[in-house]
């Protein structure tokens, strides 16, 4: 049962890497966690439920969002950071490719932030926090990727919607827009030359990434924010 003011955090693609990251730092604050992923163990900590299954699908987003107020009786944060990146010249995509790209980095947004949304304006506020991709605002010919950037840049476009549209009922909406960060998405063999790419010639790493959302969390006057954490990309080659 929840504690008496504990607060309670819903993150996607929570299995590993950033997700993993952010499922122990948001512990760290105190709160419980409702963890989604296609592919997560059972945890070990009675303030931490798994939710296993597809985040494009609304009825693992119905699952998650019963389980936090079953469970812990609220959700005051949503962080998206499930995605899928498929690198590829763009007329060599194909409709597989499209769907799956669509549905877990718009679809997986849409459905469990609606539910997230229902639930914060309940109880008088919240927060959510869309992780998606420097290639947004700082395309790079050595990396086509316009699915990345049609769907991340919908992430980021929104937050700034939603942040406005619900201004005035104590929900802040942010997104934070990682760099290249060393995590299972990119072959340990591929590092080097991925470093060599960033202008601080480094991969970030899944702390950096947790530590700004951690931020975002504790800061009440910031909404509508993308905070770029990309090791300069953003700012020029």
């Amino acid at each position: 049962m929840n504690h008496q003011g504990q607060k309670v955090a819903v993150i996607t693609g929570a299995s590993q890497g950033i997700g993993a990251g952010l499922v122990e730092a948001y512990r760290g604050l105190g709160y419980a966690v409702v963890a989604i992923s296609r592919t997560i163990a059972a945890p070990d900590d009675a303030d931490v439920v798994a939710i296993q299954g597809d985040v494009a699908d609304r009825a693992t987003a119905e699952r998650a969002t019963k389980a936090a107020v079953e469970r812990f009786g609220r959700v005051d944060t949503l962080v998206n950071n499930a995605g899928i990146f498929v690198a590829k010249p763009f007329t060599d995509y194909t409709a597989d490719d499209y769907a799956a790209v669509t549905g877990v980095n718009l679809d997986g947004f849409f459905h469990i932030t609606q539910l997230a949304v229902e639930r914060m304006l309940d109880q008088g506020g919240g927060h959510i926090v869309n992780v998606t991709t420097s290639l947004v605002d700082n395309p790079d010919s050595r990396v086509p990727s316009v699915l990345a950037s049609l769907t991340k840049g919908g992430l980021q476009a929104a937050a700034r919607s939603l942040a406005i549209e619900y201004a005035t009922r104590g929900i802040r909406v942010n997104a934070v827009s990682p760099g290249t960060i060393a995590t299972p998405m990119h072959p340990r063999h591929t590092h080097d030359t991925l470093a060599a790419l960033q202008p601080v010639g480094r991969l970030g790493e899944t702390k950096d990434i947790v530590d700004a959302i951690v931020y975002l969390e504790n800061a009440p006057f910031v909404t509508g924010e993308i905070l770029h954490v990309d090791g300069g990309v953003s700012a020029g080659h």
